[in-house]
């Protein structure tokens, strides 16, 4: 998985900072866009691994000297060195594989996670912070292919839920095809037309339109 820092060029930051412009240029909301690379290490899920890696080891160490009915080493490689390499192999492939390791933390885990650390990105960057209580928070998690957007109080009120869902969804589909600057950018677009969509009138911008590529 690319780091944060690495995902974004020069160009792509100018592009997502000229969409939230031009975006917010026609309505009062505020849209702050924010990328972490991994709202947590989800070390519990590698462990999971290791310890089946090293209990399938161990099986295939018994089944092989049950159908040869003798060892090629000594006994005691055969009892403590497929455990352990089975554990390190399990430890390893999902570090490796992104796939693996969201597939062993599951979605529930990965829904919660992503929750947890967009609701402190929004008091962290303020996203309250605004007169008509319009900004809005666009949340994506690299690792996790997931995004959330956040809204404060009158933008929630005055755009139905499922129209943030949609937008979502479609910028989630885009991140896990590798788009995700442009992806950002149409988001942020999208995200602009909903709010003028739903009345709230121009004002002046209170908020950086810069993305915030934030620590995990």
């Amino acid at each position: 998985m690319a780091r944060v820092a690495d995902l974004f060029s020069e160009a792509d930051l100018a592009a997502i900072r000229e969409a939230t412009r031009v975006a917010e240029s026609r309505t009062s909301g505020e849209i702050v866009t924010a990328v972490v690379e991994s709202c947590d290490s989800y070390e519990g899920a590698l462990w999971k691994s290791a310890a089946f890696g090293a209990m399938l080891a161990a099986l295939v160490a018994g089944a092989s000297f049950a159908l040869t009915e003798r060892w090629s080493a000594p006994a005691w490689w055969w009892l403590t060195l497929p455990a352990a390499a089975g554990a390190l192999i399990g430890y390893l492939v999902p570090r490796a594989v992104p796939f693996f390791h969201r597939a062993l933390v599951g979605g529930e885990i990965l829904d919660m996670r992503l929750g947890r650390r967009a609701a402190s990105a929004f008091v962290e960057e303020e996203v309250f912070a605004t007169r008509e209580r319009s900004g809005v928070l666009i949340f994506v998690g690299l690792f996790e292919h997931r995004v959330q957007i956040l809204r404060d109080k009158v933008a929630q009120q005055r755009v139905p839920a499922d129209s943030w869902d949609d937008l979502a969804a479609r910028l989630a589909r885009d991140i896990r095809k590798g788009q995700a600057a442009a992806g950002l950018a149409q988001a942020i677009e999208d995200t602009g037309r909903l709010l003028e969509l739903h009345g709230l009138a121009r004002k002046d911008d209170e908020l950086d339109d810069q993305l915030r590529l934030l620590d995990d």
